[in-house]
């Protein structure tokens, strides 16, 4: 295979031909005024380990890559504006229903408890702030790519994008009762 040439020498077809997307998304950088709480904060949120930290920034992984987020320690930040522009939030993705569950009780027997959980139709959700009120979503997807491709070209989905609110502690109760997931993740009868 041949050497591509920069790309300002490509016309605009031969450059669309060229162009990748990335092959995942690799972290997120929070600054905080309040870094000591702040790292604790998400080391215990992920059971995440530090894989470097100093005192101006710390980087933190639960898996497999180097670092998943990094806490800079930005002492003089004023406080968030709610009602500016930038992220609404960030997701992080468990393996099974019983794990996301499992996130929520753990966290709820630490006095954190999400501010919202939904039902969107491709994931169930629970959603938190952090201790400089960054919002992270936690969501186990309950249908394959292809389903969610059709959920979300159906009327269903066009009525309601956002979804529908569950509580998590029914949820719990009913998986506990020996509930199966398709049951409780169902969103014909989610928040019912």
């Amino acid at each position: 295979m041949g050497k591509i040439p920069p790309y300002h020498f490509l016309g605009r077809a031969a450059l669309e031909a060229v162009v990748a997307s990335p092959i995942k998304f690799a972290h997120i950088v929070l600054k905080t005024n309040q870094y000591d709480t702040s790292v604790a904060w998400w080391l215990d949120f992920l059971e995440a380990a530090p894989r470097h930290a100093n005192p101006f920034i710390t980087f933190l992984s639960y898996d497999d890559e180097h670092h998943r987020m990094a806490i800079a320690n930005v002492p003089k930040l004023e406080a968030a504006n709610r009602k500016a522009v930038g992220v609404e939030h960030f997701a992080f993705t468990y393996a099974t229903i019983d794990d996301l569950l499992g996130q929520y009780e753990r966290m709820k027997a630490k006095g954190i408890s999400p501010y919202w959980m939904i039902n969107h139709g491709m994931t169930l959700s629970a959603y938190y702030r952090d201790p400089d009120g960054n919002q992270v979503e936690t969501q186990v997807d309950t249908l394959s790519l292809d389903e969610a491709d059709v959920f979300m070209q159906s009327p269903v989905f066009a009525a309601n994008p956002i979804g529908i609110e569950v509580d998590f502690d029914q949820l719990v109760a009913r998986r506990r009762a020996g509930e199966s997931v398709a049951a409780l993740t169902d969103y014909t009868t989610a928040g019912k």
